[in-house]
């Protein structure tokens, strides 16, 4: 009970809960309180015994929200991220905001419980020194952008979760014992299927429909994309079209192979994917632009620094699904348990400029269909 004046009564039980006593005073205190509550009790009618009502207060103790269980402790995830370009590339940023976009649209939140640890590799050398370096942080799951990287990692770690992305053949590599299971601590995204190299053929001819011969820039150490250039050999002879297979293993032979080939008529190139291309691609792009061949690449960046077209999956919704995929781990999955998926969304890019560049006009019908046109 509380008087007027607001002062507790000795006949109000909650004031057992409301000793607000010097420490020095409390054993009074304590001693009263323990009067009030056999007194309580009696008034109760002898309906409670003492033990039901240690029960009732121990129930009513454990709902009392203590600040130090009802505050959650944010736990600081660490994410490491190997890729495969310098970090001084133009791409480089693009790249890193898309994969945070992707998990900020996950509910993270870099800095508040998320940490990011990139390296940046565009040689063998260092991505093997780069991956030690980043399994050495025990991050929670890490990135590979290519199968360099994901092989890197992979020698060094099989328990930390690793997300590829950027490769094509998981399965050769040894990186997953299949597409449906990976079976181990890698899964992720494969780039290009097979089968796109003869899209690229048939997008070139497009284009430049006087184009009765290609030559194709592929670096033949690379096993997993051998079925790309084996897929435009097959489909060359629909179109009508002589397929010249160019070896990218050094800039200068590559040069003159080129220039070689471009002293023919009606030529065409098509560049696959390789390390070698992504780093040379500034030369590359400028090599075609001389000699005046219609180009298609494999990475929308290679437009956008200067190269005629591409056909390729859209970057950063690749970004994107890996930043899903690292979600999903972060909140418990297993990489053995999520199968490694293939594209679901392309762009087509056409440089305009380009085009004027090399005296080439665009037909009508593939700007209409093209996803960007840079004028």
């Amino acid at each position: 009970m509380t008087r007027r004046d607001g002062v507790s009564s000795a006949n109000d039980p909650k004031r057992a809960y409301d000793c607000k006593a010097p420490k020095r005073d409390r054993h009074h205190c304590l001693s009263s309180e323990r009067a009030l509550c056999k007194g309580w009790l009696r008034g109760l009618g002898g309906q409670m015994k003492r033990r039901d009502f240690i029960k009732l207060l121990g129930g009513t103790v454990a709902g009392w929200p203590f600040t130090a269980s009802a505050q959650q402790i944010t736990r600081m995830r660490r994410i490491g991220a190997l890729m495969n370009i310098a970090e001084d590339d133009p791409q480089s940023i693009t790249w890193a905001s898309a994969f945070r976009r992707g998990l900020e649209e996950q509910g993270w939140t870099l800095d508040v419980d998320l940490q990011i640890e990139y390296r940046w590799a565009n040689n063998e050398n260092l991505y093997r020194r780069f991956a030690q370096e980043l399994i050495a942080l025990a991050p929670d799951v890490v990135l590979a952008v290519s199968g360099s990287s994901a092989t890197a990692l992979q020698e060094v770690t099989r328990t930390i979760p690793i997300v590829f992305m950027g490769t094509s053949d998981p399965v050769n590599r040894r990186l997953v014992a299949s597409m449906k299971q990976p079976g181990g601590n890698i899964t992720g995204f494969i780039e290009f299927e097979s089968s796109i190299g003869a899209k690229w053929l048939e997008l070139l001819k497009q284009i430049a429909p006087n184009m009765t011969r290609v030559a194709v820039v592929r670096d033949p150490t690379r096993f997993a994309w051998r079925g790309l250039v084996t897929a435009i050999e097959k489909a060359a002879p629909s179109f009508g079209l002589e397929v010249n297979p160019v070896d990218a293993r050094d800039v200068t032979e590559m040069e003159r192979i080129i220039a070689t080939f471009a002293g023919g008529s009606n030529g065409g190139l098509i560049v696959t994917p390789s390390a070698f291309s992504a780093i040379f691609r500034e030369r590359i792009i400028a090599l075609a632009a001389r000699h005046k061949l219609p180009a298609i690449y494999f990475s929308r960046f290679f437009v956008t620094d200067g190269g005629l077209s591409s056909y390729a999956p859209d970057t950063v919704d690749q970004y994107s699904r890996a930043a899903g995929y690292v979600d999903r781990i972060l909140k418990g999955e297993k990489p053995a348990d999520m199968p490694v998926q293939a594209p679901t969304k392309f762009e087509l890019v056409i440089n305009l400029r380009t085009a004027e560049r090399i005296d080439l006009t665009i037909p009508a019908g593939v700007l209409a269909v093209a996803d960007q046109v840079i004028k």
